[in-house]
């Protein structure tokens, strides 16, 4: 059964929504809640590729009423195990990161054999009777997974091999990684899939390499003190809420040309992957273009968090169904 099969029976009956039903990253849930595949681009307008099936649509509603806590008081004090570290310069958080992590053991790397555990939680707020879903949290995939990666996975996908090696080898000059990082996860070329600017491609890239697991520590420190020499990220003062409702410390940069901000959330504990966001950051009305479907314009206000994910769990296993 192909994926739009699935998405269509998934939408069965299921009333259109009302709002927020186009999002970033809308395409990337809705695939990975019918197939388990995980799309990574995340560069053509998502407000188009939202609308390629009426499911994608209902699917996304459940997602898009999470508004950022205005009241939240900002906190620029101690907020992670380094004790001291103030969330006033993203440079400065990603370079104390790094510290810690350098001070870390790496685990050795998994076998061919074995497999990546992870457990993902997808924000879910309540939607006044609108129509759900349900999806599976739980994921298994091969450490060695060459056959997906060379079976019509998106253009971003890597295996948790190729990427864990990739990071390995990555310099420590924070410039020639990013060119590294860059020719790993290239820019589109298409109309659906449209090049990048060079600093927003690098966000993205990095944010990719960050969420790779397993990661050995030494690696992801280059990675964050790379990450910290691109243009335009920020570090929200105070820490946020993940997914899974914990808190995190977000690494921040607005999406060229749009009014989002793309989030890379980091535990502020052991410095490690946390989670995702997509950020509203100006009220704005997004109309669809002529043509291309009769949804209403869609209404959108700074603070509304449009995705949000987290992953709460992470191991190497020796089979498919195994926990730690």
């Amino acid at each position: 059964m192909d994926e739009m099969t699935q998405l269509r029976e998934l939408r069965a009956d299921a009333p259109v929504p009302d709002r927020s039903a186009l999002a970033p990253g809308r395409l990337r849930l809705t695939e990975a809640a019918a197939s388990g595949r995980r799309a990574r681009r995340l560069r053509a307008d998502w407000r188009i590729a939202s609308i390629g099936a009426a499911a994608a649509i209902t699917v996304a509603a459940v997602l898009g009423t999470q508004i950022v806590d205005a009241a939240a008081p900002a906190r620029s004090g101690p907020a992670s195990s380094a004790g001291d570290l103030r969330l006033d310069s993203a440079a400065e958080v990603l370079n104390r990161a790094a510290d810690a992590l350098e001070e870390r053991e790496a685990a050795p790397e998994p076998r061919d054999d074995q497999w990546i555990y992870t457990r993902t939680v997808m924000a879910q707020p309540e939607t006044s009777g609108r129509v759900r879903f349900s999806y599976e949290p739980d994921s298994w995939v091969p450490y060695d997974n060459s056959a997906a990666a060379q079976n019509g996975k998106d253009d971003d996908y890597r295996t948790s091999r190729q990427i864990y090696r990739a990071a390995d080898e990555l310099p420590d000059d924070p410039a020639q990684l990013l060119d590294k990082v860059r020719s790993f996860y290239p820019t589109g070329h298409t109309e659906e899939s449209p090049p990048e600017g060079r600093a927003q491609q690098s966000f993205r890239a990095m944010g990719l390499m960050v969420e790779a697991y397993p990661i050995a520590p030494d690696a992801l420190a280059r990675i964050y003190r790379a990450l910290a020499t691109v243009p335009g990220i920020h570090v929200t003062d105070h820490l946020v809420k993940d997914a899974a409702g914990r808190e995190a410390i977000a690494i921040t940069r607005k999406e060229d040309g749009r009014h989002e901000q793309r989030e890379i959330l980091l535990d502020p504990q052991d410095f490690g992957y946390a989670g995702m966001r997509f950020v509203v950051t100006k009220d704005y009305t997004y109309r669809i273009p002529a043509g291309r479907t009769k949804i209403p314009a869609q209404e959108f206000r700074a603070g509304q968090i449009v995705m949000s994910e987290a992953r709460v769990e992470a191991a190497v296993v020796d089979a498919k169904g195994d926990k730690p």
